[in-house]
């Protein structure tokens, strides 16, 4: 298999009982770039991230339909565990476990079979110091992971996704709840990312978008539901839109 894979999303949609989230969604992420989903609120942006790593499922009366391939594979026919320590994901508001910030990276890697003390050891330095947060907690890995700041437990949640390896990584508005200085040093770790993964970020920050993103997406709701409206790279999406809602929505006059 490769490494970043590629994602190939193929017409697909989702409904909450008789209530459409989105319809109809076909979209090729390339391995290794980043991917930035735009549009207003409502328009279905997190409910398409949590089919992709099959969140949704745990959603009452949620109904899938289309196809998700990771590198060819079927991601529905494969086992729900392998597909959320290959598909991570990071949220919009600081998740840490109510444990210490060391046992917030134990936990997942004892969960998927990593047992050995100088294997997690080893892990959960080369985590904290992907997300820049070794040198400020290597000495009190025992503290609560409550006890750090909001973009220092944004950051832990970034190394705890890390730490389990994986391929993909969907982020939800990973900035929104952070203050102007945290969400920069985040914002420059999605960037040291690409390559190295395969990324998907909602966001609602357009100028965010334009700085991280190799590909942008924009979904509208139409006719009581969301659809992908146009896809293409950030600069054409951001300086030649092709759509007139796209137009209307980078220049401000809807949205």
């Amino acid at each position: 298999m490769s490494y970043p894979p590629s994602l190939h999303i193929e017409q697909l949609s989702l409904h909450y009982g008789n209530k459409p989230a989105f319809e109809d969604v076909t979209l090729s992420i390339s391995p290794g770039s980043i991917t930035a989903i735009i549009g207003p609120s409502g328009c279905g942006k997190t409910s398409f991230l949590y089919c992709l790593n099959r969140l949704v499922e745990l959603m009452p009366k949620a109904q899938i339909s289309g196809k998700i391939l990771l590198d060819k594979q079927n991601l529905q026919t494969l086992d729900v565990l392998d597909v959320r320590r290959r598909v991570g994901m990071l949220f919009q508001k600081p998740n840490p476990f109510p444990l210490s910030i060391m046992r917030n990276l134990e936990f997942p890697l004892q969960e998927h079979g990593i047992r050995q003390r100088d294997e997690i050891d080893r892990i959960v330095e080369m985590s904290l110091k992907d997300v820049g947060l070794w040198s400020e907690v290597k000495d009190r890995l025992k503290a609560p992971a409550l006890s750090l700041s909001g973009g220092q437990q944004q950051r832990l949640c970034l190394a705890r996704a890390l730490a389990l390896n994986p391929q993909v990584l969907l982020m939800d508005e990973p900035c929104s709840a952070l203050d102007p200085l945290s969400s920069e040093v985040v914002e420059r770790l999605i960037i040291n990312l690409r390559g190295k993964f395969t990324l998907l970020v909602v966001t609602h920050n357009l100028a965010q978008a334009k700085r991280i993103a190799d590909q942008v997406a924009l979904f509208w709701v139409q006719e009581e539901a969301g659809h992908l409206i146009e896809v293409g790279s950030a600069d054409r999406l951001f300086n030649a839109p092709q759509h007139p809602l796209t137009r209307a929505y980078v220049t401000g006059a809807r949205g």
